[in-house]
């Protein structure tokens, strides 16, 4: 159509739309209607789904390959762990029911093996790990400990296998881990390492270490602060013992005093120092300005312990007099080792006096030292000795009233007080070629030790 054609067929259209809307409306109804019925008409054309035939089909699953079923069901299956520290008083019965297993086989395997008799009934302190099923059945035990102080720990395994359980006892070299502590001295030095849950054989080193400076039986107060840096060493990742002080700070009467353990480096550079690892070549302790702690006397012939009778007048038990006591008195029980606080000649050797068991060892330029009261002698007349031989052991032989350590200290004959002499001794030197290496490490230790006076109230790894 052409444009004026259009225009003249909607223009009575229009007009008639205008004039009868009702028709209209009605009209696209109906068309609606008419479009719905058609749909339902086609819908009805399809068959009814009763009578369309049904058919079935079977097919066998073939897994994916490479996945073994019954792995991943025993993989499912329920395994319980769980630790115990061994007692000395353990059965078979009453280590396994204490971790919560009931299994009559693996407790008449445990009372009858060697290798368990020999290496778990009668010791304390070792580390047990078992693996349980979920009917609390015995799958493995495991028991660690380290017998030596050489850096290596025992693993004794009992496995259950298709044939029974077997055992196996293995020597593995332990790892360590540094750990963090601090803590402040309310009463005394093991109280508060206690608190910071610090282990006794630690508390031990850092009065070793401070001795020099610090008088760990006469000079402490509230208030005193520590923060150290220690060595865990693990077998398995369970921690089995600790090892040696890295790094430590003693506030004392408001003065601080640091020390760090530093390995030195060969002259040639083949060996760097370390103060992170546990190795069993030899070092010492250091300040942080390079000065050694290793003086030429030990502050004490025995590892920490309380003193008893000081080097002052006092009333002698068994003269009932007032005399001067020209030692010092360490009450420990009978056996406790006895060390030469210097390296020297032992120029006397068996029972003198009221001493009892004694001996007596020459350091040169005139000094010399006394062991007294000794239950047993280690050492011989004539022997050479060096700083920290073990010459006796404590008892209460000769004029003693209960077993100590009766210690004296002689120069060119003359009594004089062991602490005061010992703090007074020459110190060893750094070596000039390992100041270089020593400045790093140095460095390395202020960072730790103001981490660890962080650490309040316990350790942390």
């Amino acid at each position: 159509m052409k444009p004026g054609s259009v225009q003249e067929f909607l223009l009575p259209v229009s007009r008639f739309a205008q004039h009868n809307p009702l028709k209209i409306i009605a009209a696209v109804v109906a068309i609606l209607m008419g479009g719905a019925g058609a749909t339902f008409a086609v819908g009805a054309l399809a068959p009814d789904a009763s009578d369309i035939p049904a058919r079935t089909v079977i097919e066998q699953v073939v897994p994916a390959p490479g996945r073994d079923m019954s792995a991943l069901l025993e993989y499912q299956s329920l395994r319980l762990y769980r630790s115990e520290v061994s007692r000395s008083s353990d059965t078979a019965e009453s280590l396994l029911k204490r971790v919560g297993i009931f299994d009559p086989q693996a407790a008449t395997f445990l009372r009858a093996d060697a290798l368990v008799q020999n290496n778990l009934w009668g010791r304390s302190g070792r580390t047990i790990t078992v693996e349980a099923s979920d009917d609390n059945s015995l799958l493995k035990l495991s028991a660690r400990w380290s017998p030596e102080d050489d850096g290596m720990f025992k693993r004794l395994s009992v496995t259950k296998t298709p044939q029974g359980y077997q055992t196996r006892l293995e020597t593995l070299p332990m790892t360590a881990t540094s750990r963090l502590a601090s803590g402040t001295i309310q009463s005394s030095l093991f109280a508060a390492t206690d608190q910071a849950s610090i282990p006794d054989s630690i508390a031990i080193q850092l009065a070793e270490i401070f001795s020099g400076d610090i008088d760990f039986h006469r000079a402490l107060r509230k208030g005193d602060r520590f923060s150290v840096v220690y060595e865990t060493l693990e077998g398995d990742g369970e921690p089995l013992r600790a090892g040696r002080v890295l790094s430590a700070e003693f506030v004392n009467a408001g003065k601080s005093y640091q020390a760090m353990w530093f390995q030195e480096p060969l002259a040639n550079g083949a060996a760097a120092a370390s103060t992170a690892s546990h190795s069993l070549s030899k070092g010492a302790y250091y300040t942080l300005a390079g000065e050694s702690l290793r003086k030429a006397f030990l502050a004490s012939p025995m590892e920490f312990s309380r003193v008893t009778s000081g080097f002052k007048m006092r009333f002698h038990p068994i003269l009932r007099s007032m005399r001067a006591h020209q030692g010092v008195d360490y009450g420990a029980p009978t056996g406790t080792p006895v060390r030469s606080v210097a390296n020297g000649l032992v120029e006397f050797a068996g029972v003198q006096n009221g001493f009892g068991n004694v001996v007596i060892v020459n350091h040169g330029k005139g000094n010399s030292t006394v062991y007294a009261h000794l239950s047993r002698i280690y050492a011989r007349q004539g022997q050479q000795v060096s700083q920290g031989f073990n010459v006796g052991a404590v008892g209460q032989t000769g004029w003693a009233t209960g077993p100590h350590l009766h210690f004296e200290f002689r120069v060119n004959g003359i009594h004089r007080d062991p602490l005061t002499l010992a703090r007074q001794s020459e110190s060893v030197p750094l070596p000039g070629y390992a100041k270089a290496a020593f400045a790093n490490a140095a460095a390395m230790v202020r960072i730790q030790l103001a981490a660890a006076s962080q650490a309040q109230p316990s350790s942390v790894q």
